[in-house]
């Protein structure tokens, strides 16, 4: 099979390792991919924001499939025109996408289905918000962009008055552009958090496997929110019994809700949880892979991605035995200097000759330069993923390659999983 796999971050050089493991697999295409990326198939120039050249590209090339790694394309509807196209296309469409792309939709869905989630109100209008604002109880209230803001769009308040500047800032200050032009403003859940993933293909849903992520950009879950530090898996909470109670109350019913109402939904299902006094209930949903869960789950991967995906997309998906094993992984994101803030690139990168054994080192912001040296080319720079009999020998061995590699104005968090283990940090 010939498979194009869209993207260009840690999260597609994760999947494009899975893949390439496929005996499926003839040949495989990235784009438009990064320095990683580029040993594992051919990495091909495009922009995922060209909707037209990406569908023109995979009728070229005669592609077999494929495979979308990030929401934004999703959300402006490729699928959609792969599908007109007659190529099949493992990834939602454009409807069943606002369970991301729009969270006042998803929230209203979740509302209607009763799946378990915060209480909530939806405003198209700064003063009408405002005034719900003053109207709750004071105490920390949550404010949502309403559409994509690369996993920023969410604001914590701890008071009326923060919360009141979260929309003004959103609604009027163009915080988050036209994603902020709507805003959910929803009570304060409190608990553990996990992200639990699931391939979907209309009703049918795999066996689900889960992963806790970091995305405060400092230590002790402080500083700016980032697209994510760091990730782990399995959670030290996670259980039989857990699993199926998200799975009867939450994956099963928003896959139905979405099948009855004509969104049917076809690809990865990411449901993001807060586990609260009264039973798991959803904080958001995303139709991806996240980032960098996907690079600790995919390690756990017992049956063919391509066979999945492949499934999923003829509509066969309740033909395939997804399996994860129960191995450990921790992933530790090194990222550029004053990210998610400005930030330089260009920075060569030493040390990727170290990784060895169960390690695997993703790229999340790389280019390759004419001599061969890789250079840091975004905000997130590399996912270190290692494997472990348990989170603690997993741990130890992402954070021993995170230190032999380096590169100029280099951070990452230092206390990655250190809740899942009793030992101190490294």
């Amino acid at each position: 099979m010939k498979v194009l796999l869209v993207g260009s971050g840690g999260r597609e050089h994760a999947m494009a390792a899975a893949l390439s493991r496929s005996p499926l697999l003839d040949q495989l295409l990235i784009g438009p991919g990064n320095a990683g990326t580029a040993s594992l198939g051919e990495n091909v120039l495009l922009s995922i924001s060209d909707i037209p050249g990406i569908v023109s590209l995979a009728e070229d090339r005669s592609i077999d499939l494929v495979i979308v790694g990030p929401e934004a394309p999703l959300a402006e509807g490729l699928t959609d025109e792969l599908k007109i196209a007659g190529i099949p296309v493992f990834g939602p469409s454009q409807s069943a996408a606002r369970i991301e792309s729009s969270k006042s939709w998803a929230k209203q869905l979740m509302a209607r289905h009763g799946v378990p989630t915060a209480g909530f109100a939806t405003f198209h209008n700064e003063q009408e918000s405002l005034q719900h604002i003053h109207a709750l109880d004071e105490g920390s209230i949550v404010v949502k962009a309403d559409g994509l803001a690369a996993g920023k769009g969410v604001i914590i308040a701890g008071s009326r008055k923060e919360a009141s500047k979260a929309v003004t800032d959103m609604m009027h200050g163009g915080m988050f552009g036209d994603a902020g032009a709507t805003v959910v403003i929803e009570e304060c859940m409190t608990g553990p958090e996990v992200s639990v993933f699931a391939f979907v293909d209309g009703q049918t849903v795999s066996n689900e496997v889960a992963a806790c992520d970091y995305k405060r950009a400092y230590d002790g879950d402080i500083g700016p929110n980032t697209g994510g530090m760091g990730a782990y898996t399995p959670p030290e909470f996670w259980t039989p019994e857990l699993a199926m109670q998200v799975r009867a109350e939450i994956l099963e019913p928003i896959a139905t809700a979405m099948d009855a109402e004509g969104a049917s939904f076809t690809g990865t299902l990411y449901a993001g949880l807060m586990l609260t006094e009264s039973g798991p209930r959803v904080i958001e949903f995303n139709c991806r892979f996240g980032d960098p869960e996907a690079q600790v789950v995919l390690s756990r991967l017992e049956t063919d991605l391509l066979e999945i995906a492949l499934a999923a997309a003829n509509g066969k998906l309740d033909q395939i035995d997804v399996q994860w094993n129960d191995q450990a992984a921790v992933c530790v994101v090194m990222a550029s200097g004053g990210y998610p803030g400005s930030y330089e690139t260009g920075k060569p990168i030493s040390g990727l000759a170290s990784i060895s054994g169960d390690t695997e080192v993703f790229h999340a912001g790389t280019v390759e330069a004419e001599d061969g040296t890789v250079l840091t080319a975004g905000g997130r720079v590399l996912d270190v993923v290692a494997r472990g009999s348990d989170i603690f020998e997993a741990r130890t061995t992402a954070y021993a390659i995170t230190q032999a590699i380096n590169f100029e104005g280099v951070e990452y968090r230092r206390d990655i999983a250190t809740r899942a283990v009793k030992s101190p940090a490294p």
